[in-house]
Order: structure tokens, then C-alpha cells, then sequence
């Protein structure tokens, strides 16, 4: 009877529930542990084999895929320019093939090529080189800018030249009273834009069939310059 109450008692009752929750502690802090070193060994071996990997992505991906992995590794840039002697008034030439002969000479393989006009009153458009097209292009912004508009900018006598030009704002205006007023010439180019950029994949630029990088210059005869930046993997 004293054993029976002594089994039952308080004392007994809270050591046995603290003997089974210290039991329970440590099973789950071996778990955890384990848990722990699984996931360190996994760890381990995913940063071991993560070059392997990615080679063996490479190799069995596609074309594309190899080329992106490949400019990756072999960054580069490659810059030039492009001189053109215009002609009067508003004229249209047809770049592509300097352009790709510049893509080629530089190598690349994935990325992209930026031709941008250094002018404010020269075009750098992608479309179609065709020469009644190129008739259209002319007279359709010629109309939506015509050259005789009673524009402020064409009023030298109120203007400031630039403040490095030798002689001063009189020297300046005998300058500009030589040439043709050309505030048409920027309307129109901020129209058509000074630059465009063009993919490159597998060494070629990626552009239409019917798609010719031009240039635009509304404000000829003059010597023009077109920049080329090419940037991208070899």
C-alpha cells in the first residue's frame, strides 16, 4: 500500500514527466544535429561540383546557350566611326555595309552594335533602302516641317553663338548667314532619332531581311560623322 502510494505520488509523477521531456530534447537535438550535417555535406558538394556542372549545361545546350557562356568569359568592346560627305539638302545613304564589315573586324559573337549620329540635325533610322521610298521619306518630312516656317531659331540676329568661337557672336552670325536656316533639320531629326542599337548572335547582326541601317542628313552638303559601338563576348 505504501509502494502503491509512493508510485503515485507528486514527486514521482513530475520526475517522470521531466525524465520523458529531457528524453524528447535530446532525441530532437540529435535530429537537428544530423539535419545540420546533412545539409552542410549537401552544401559541400553542390559548390564542388557546380563547375562541372555548368560545363555539362554547356555541352549539351543549345547553340545560343554555348554562345552566351562563351561572351561571358570573354568580355569586349570595340569602337569606330564612320565619315560621310553629304549632299544638298535632305539625303539618304544606306550604312549597312560598313557597319557589318565593323561587326566582322571586331570579332563578337553575342551582343550588340550602337550606331549613333554625333549631329543634331543627322538621322540614324532602321527601314527600307528604296529609292522612291527614299522620295516619300523626303517630301513626307518636308511637310510635316517645312524648311520656310517663321521659326525663332532660324533668327540669328537674337541668337548667342557658341562661346569658344573665334571672333565672337558677330563672327559667329557672318558664319551662320552662309549657311541654309535649319530649324526644319531638327524637328526632323528629333523625328526620325539619332541612334539605333542592334542585336548581334552568332557573329551577324540580327535585323530583317528588308531592314538598312540609314543615315539621314537634313542639313547638307556637310562632312558628317557616325559613331559604332560594338560591346558583347567573343
Amino acid at each position: 500500500k505504501k509502494s502503491c502510494l509512493l508510485s503515485h505520488s507528486p514527486v514521482i509523477t513530475i520526475f517522470k514527466i521531466n525524465h520523458f521531456v529531457l528524453c524528447n530534447s535530446l532525441l530532437a537535438t540529435r535530429y537537428m544535429m544530423i539535419a545540420i550535417l546533412t545539409l552542410i555535406v549537401a552544401l559541400q558538394l553542390t559548390l564542388s561540383s557546380g563547375f562541372s556542372t555548368g560545363a555539362r549545361f554547356g555541352a549539351t545546350g543549345s547553340k545560343a546557350a554555348r554562345s552566351s557562356s562563351l561572351q561571358m568569359s570573354e568580355f569586349m568592346t570595340h569602337y569606330e566611326e564612320i565619315q560621310l560627305d553629304t549632299n544638298h539638302g535632305m539625303s539618304v545613304f544606306d550604312i549597312t555595309p560598313q557597319i557589318e564589315a565593323i561587326v566582322a573586324k571586331s570579332g563578337c559573337k553575342e551582343g550588340t552594335v550602337t550606331v549613333l549620329s554625333k549631329h543634331s540635325t543627322v538621322s540614324v533610322s532602321i527601314n527600307e533602302m528604296e529609292g522612291r521610298l527614299v522620295d516619300d521619306i523626303r517630301q513626307y518630312f518636308l511637310n510635316l516641317a517645312p524648311p520656310n516656317m517663321p521659326y525663332l531659331h532660324n533668327d540669328l540676329d537674337y541668337r548667342v553663338g557658341p562661346e569658344d568661337w573665334a571672333g565672337g557672336d558677330e563672327a559667329w552670325r557672318e558664319f551662320r548667314r552662309t549657311q541654309p536656316v535649319n530649324t526644319h533639320s531638327h524637328l526632323i531629326a528629333m523625328m526620325l532619332g539619332t541612334s539605333e542599337c542592334i542585336p548581334i548572335s552568332c557573329g551577324d547582326m540580327k535585323k530583317g531581311k528588308y531592314q538598312s541601317i540609314l543615315v539621314v542628313d537634313i542639313d547638307g552638303p556637310k562632312s558628317r560623322g557616325i559613331a559604332v559601338q560594338i560591346t558583347g563576348g567573343k
